[in-house]
């Protein structure tokens, strides 16, 4: 089936946003769009849709067929009804005219799946063909080669006669050229997917099932990580799995967020996908979670595996995981009903700085908008303790984020907020402390984790705070040692 007139107008709202001085060259394609004829039918008339790929290799030279037709070029054409989108179609072009399978391209962190031009064109009358004098409007897409060596060319005869390799300085396309100019390519493959390897430090793998929608969704109907692709307004690969999995499973929170490996899939479209896997460890009940995407989630050991319907490569990776992290020996917090049971669970421990200037004012943190928890949210200054007492923790944190120097004898307990984070979750014992006196202005030193630090009057906190810090900072004004959220 053809690309449908709502995805194709989808994709020229998008491109428009890039260059919008574009839009009166493509009001004809948007007034197309409008009427039930197919605008990527070679029959209809006086102009349709094209497409094109446009294949960098690792030297940044930007790959030109000499069509008997059209002259040196892109390889590109028609789209044919099998095509599920226009990308699929300039991938199926290059495949025909050059000989270069799908899968030894991948997308590019400029342009991802968007066309870098979309260019209006006139062709002449063909009466071999039947054909009048009419208009191609070419959708242009980046792919770079995967392999350090350019494959070797096998021309379609019938309508190619030549190749060439061109710098990008003279792509023949003026519009082409210009915009690959300006887009930085460098012509060198890097990941533009990101997943999290979940585990519980026991030995237990999460796993997501996805709904099955061959043909639509990657790995349909298979267990596989969470995770997805970077989109533009993403600032990092771990700002894309934070916001995917916020999508998937906004309850979800991970512990030691890392970069783990690269691994490599193939798309719905049989492009090479590079993805940078994170490891992070959660301990909860999936069943518990809030899944907006898929089927289920699950947790799995390795010896399970063979069980499920799962990609060798994803197998494989775990697999690895597993041998190279022994069991950490601390029991998994999967908790016993609400209101029922009395095992026993373990409980987190965190310190929170409460400071207040000689106004009145008190000291917050905007969180980093790719922090693992509560990005772009004011929140105090805090963190988790590890082998010391909470006093030192304090201590400790207030000098690395921001070069506070506090006495521990200058340091009180105020306020405690026992709060369960996530459904099935860690249940959390979230300690603020006051310090009397300090030495220091704050300053930002954690730059992955802080913005700015600000004095807040209690009166006019900021509206994006998180919320047990709001409860605290309420019930520390009313007098109150204790409050719970969450239960």
């Amino acid at each position: 089936m053809a690309p449908s007139s709502s995805s194709i107008r989808k994709t020229i709202h998008a491109y428009l946003g890039r260059h919008p001085d574009e839009r009166d060259a493509l009001a004809a394609l948007f007034a197309a769009l409008e009427r039930p004829a197919d605008v990527t039918a070679r029959t209809t008339l006086p102009g349709h849709v094209t497409c094109s790929a446009v294949v960098i290799d690792r030297r940044c030279r930007v790959l030109h067929i000499r069509h008997r037709a059209t002259g040196l070029m892109p390889p590109g054409g028609h789209i044919e009804p099998g095509d599920r989108t226009l990308l699929a179609g300039a991938l199926r072009e290059v495949s025909e005219e050059a000989g270069i399978a799908p899968d030894a391209l991948c997308l590019t962190r400029q342009m991802l799946g968007s066309p870098i031009d979309i260019h209006v064109h006139d062709i002449d009358a063909n009466p071999s063909k039947n054909e009048p004098a009419h208009q191609h409007v070419d959708f242009r897409y980046v792919f770079y080669l995967v392999g350090e060596e350019s494959p070797t060319i096998k021309l379609q005869d019938e309508e190619v006669s030549g190749a060439q390799w061109l710098p990008l300085s003279e792509v023949t396309s003026p519009t082409l050229r210009a915009k690959l100019l300006s887009a930085q390519l460098d012509g060198q493959p890097e990941p533009v997917n990101a997943s999290a390897l979940i585990h519980d430090g026991q030995g237990r793998y999460l796993l997501h099932l996805r709904d099955h929608k061959p043909g639509v969704i990657w790995q349909s109907g298979a267990f596989a990580l969470l995770g997805g692709g970077l989109t533009h307004d993403d600032r990092s690969l771990k700002g894309t799995l934070l916001r995917e999995l916020s999508e998937e499973v906004p309850d979800l929170r991970l512990e030691d967020l890392e970069p783990h490996a690269v691994e490599e899939a193939t798309s719905i479209d049989g492009l090479h996908v590079p993805i940078q896997v994170f490891t992070g460890r959660w301990r909860g009940n999936p069943d518990r979670l809030q899944l907006r995407e898929g089927v289920l989630l699950r947790w799995f050991t390795p010896a399970e595996l063979d069980r499920l319907r799962l990609s060798p490569a994803t197998r494989d990776l775990i697999h690895r995981h597993a041998a190279g992290n022994a069991p950490d020996g601390k029991p998994a917090a999967v908790p016993a009903p609400w209101g029922g049971g009395s095992r026993t669970v373990l409980n987190g421990l965190g310190v929170h700085l409460h400071l207040e200037d000689d106004q009145g004012r008190v000291l917050l943190g905007l969180r980093h908008p790719d922090s693992m928890y509560a990005g772009n949210t004011w929140h105090y200054l805090a963190g988790r303790c590890e082998q010391e007492s909470a006093v030192q923790c304090l201590v400790r944190e207030a000098r690395e984020e921001a070069g506070l120097v506090i006495d521990p004898a200058d340091v009180e307990l105020l306020h405690v907020v026992h709060v369960v984070d996530t459904p099935g979750g860690q249940p959390l014992m979230q300690l603020v402390f006051r310090a009397r006196r300090w030495k220091g202005v704050p300053k930002v030193l954690e730059t992955d984790k802080c913005l700015t630090w600000q004095w807040w009057p209690p009166h006019e906190l900021p509206e994006r705070l998180v919320p047990y810090t709001r409860m605290a900072l309420t019930a520390i004004a009313e007098g109150r040692t204790y409050s719970q959220l969450g239960w």
